[in-house]
């Protein structure tokens, strides 16, 4: 059974890593898709890869700090496939590795305006879109760092630990239009943004040892949870922050 089937979807940052995963496993799953990035190449590529296994896509390259691109994509989702029923706010950016005082006015706001507010403007164009559609599910991509303290991710914790507190917020506000808004937390997953990190073993094994799983996530296995979120599986599910991490906050908590 496809669980999305007849659903239309939006996936920011669906270019790569967690956000392509989502994009695959909605297709799969019956869903008409729109991913959104700022890498044209990377998009169309994700989207020939769901029209070669016989799903529907549509991308709209840009960035969502740019309020105009933000429009665009839910007037493309809607005038394409008719109706917006899922929104996934999976674009994020993280500057790691610097304590409060190494870091700049510009790299915080940088960051801050992609994870919370890109989330924001996001949420806001696609809103009037799923209360027409009778209602629908928002899921807010954000991180283990919001729920526990981790070194030199100040501005990225920041961020995300806003994005949980936005997530509950909409679920309250929403809940009588039938939208429902969770967030995902996940743990170190292996992607293109942790790249760097998962070439040094120095580095690595450290942090792996703080999971009880002993190895990083796939983004295959966070957009299994996303899919839970989306369908219809979870109608009584909302507000919630839902931790995927291999079992680290267990032992951070």
């Amino acid at each position: 059974m496809n669980r999305l089937q007849g659903k239309v979807a939006i996936i920011t940052g669906g270019n790569a890593g967690i956000g392509e995963a989502i994009a695959k496993l909605f297709a799969d799953e019956g869903a008409q898709v729109v991913v959104t990035g700022r890498r044209k190449e990377e998009l169309d590529r994700v989207v020939k890869g769901i029209g070669v296994n016989g799903g529907r896509a549509l991308a709209v390259a840009g960035s969502v700090t740019d309020e105009a691109h933000v429009k665009e994509v839910v007037a493309q989702a809607t005038r394409t496939f008719g109706k917006l029923h899922i929104l996934v706010n999976n674009a994020g950016i993280g500057d790691f590795g610097k304590r409060l005082h190494e870091m700049d006015d510009a790299t915080w706001a940088n960051v801050l305006d992609i994870n919370l507010t890109g989330v924001f403007r996001m949420t806001r164009a696609a809103l009037p879109e799923l209360i027409k559609s009778g209602g629908g599910s928002i899921i807010n991509i954000s991180t283990v760092a919001s729920l526990v303290g981790i070194r030199g991710l100040s501005a990225y914790a920041a961020s995300k630990g806003g994005l949980d507190a936005l997530t509950r917020s909409l679920a309250v506000d929403y809940a009588q239009d039938h939208i429902r808004c969770n967030a995902v937390n996940p743990g170190l997953v292996d992607t293109p943004m942790a790249a760097p990190l998962m070439a040094d073993p120095a580095s690595l094994e450290p942090i792996m040892a703080q999971y009880a799983i002993r190895r990083p996530g796939k983004p295959e296995e966070v957009a299994k949870m996303v899919l839970y979120l989306a369908s219809d599986e979870s109608t009584w599910v909302t507000g919630g922050t839902f931790p995927i991490d291999g079992g680290m906050t267990i032992h951070k908590g």
